[in-house]
């Protein structure tokens, strides 16, 4: 099977971190996601994040930072890249059902897609910053 990669960002302000909640109609529907989407055919990472996080969070990026972790979703053709983020603006919901800040001890306790669940298990062996 081949592989689709898929960017997921870490965008942490004053130790919290940004997650949506995925649509009840996707897949992991209603768990919560670090926002992102897929890699285009030819594009960046860099390139994916601005057009993921403008077009689902009405964000601009100031800097796509150092990849931290990937993860492969059983049962799927996507592995899930997570980038630190630095983005500008205030995020809004054009896709998610709704958005939080979380600490990391909140996040130990959400309902989290697959991938962001393992990575978030390994939050405090890889910080952000």
């Amino acid at each position: 099977m081949s592989r689709i990669r898929v960017v997921a960002a870490v965008i942490e302000r004053d130790g919290r971190y940004l997650l949506g909640r995925r649509p009840v109609d996707k897949r992991h529907g209603g768990l919560w996601e670090f926002p992102g989407g897929k890699l285009d055919d030819g594009e960046s990472v860099e390139d994916a994040v601005a057009r993921e996080l403008r077009e689902e969070l009405g964000l601009g990026v100031r800097r796509v930072g150092r990849h931290l972790r990937s993860f492969e979703d059983d049962g799927s053709p996507f592995v899930i890249e997570f980038h630190v983020v630095e983005v500008l603006g205030e995020p809004v919901a054009h896709e998610h059902e709704s958005l939080g800040w979380f600490t990391p001890a909140e996040l130990t306790e959400m309902s989290l897609a697959p991938a962001d669940r393992a990575f978030v298990v390994g939050l405090a062996d890889s910080p952000a910053d």
